[in-house]
């Protein structure tokens, strides 16, 4: 991970019943994770949630509309909820939560972050001016 931005994506778990979250490269590959989440479970998570953007981003046209944008992948299991959202251009924010998360709260939660991905992630890497100290 060349920007550590596990410190952000912590700052999405202050919503009470937030678990975990990751941010993930549309091909599969795990940008960055919370500190709660080991690297091989971040890893395998990561390609199984570019998967689930590309399957719901294929049945966008069973909501009647061949041009529709997707916005966010959202699955309920008994033990609680995974919310998948765009997070800039080829990324993607993933956080699972508790069944009983405020599910507006934790979704206005992850749009504000992704507002702060957006800046990071588009930041250029900084240069070497060549100057030394």
């Amino acid at each position: 991970m060349k920007n550590d931005l596990s410190w952000m994506l912590d700052s999405a778990l202050e919503v009470p019943g937030a678990r975990h979250a990751i941010l993930v490269s549309a091909d599969g590959l795990l940008m960055a994770r919370s500190n709660d989440v080991d690297r091989d479970h971040a890893d395998t998570v990561a390609a199984a949630m570019s998967g689930m953007q590309s399957l719901s981003r294929t049945v966008a046209s069973f909501c009647d509309g061949p041009n529709l944008h997707w916005r966010q992948t959202l699955v309920e299991f008994d033990g609680g909820w995974v919310f998948l959202l765009s997070a800039g251009e080829g990324a993607y924010l993933a956080v699972s939560a508790a069944p009983d998360v405020d599910m507006a709260d934790i979704t206005f939660r992850m749009q504000q972050l992704v507002g702060q991905l957006g800046k990071a992630l588009m930041a250029p890497p900084r240069e070497n001016s060549g100057i030394r100290p």
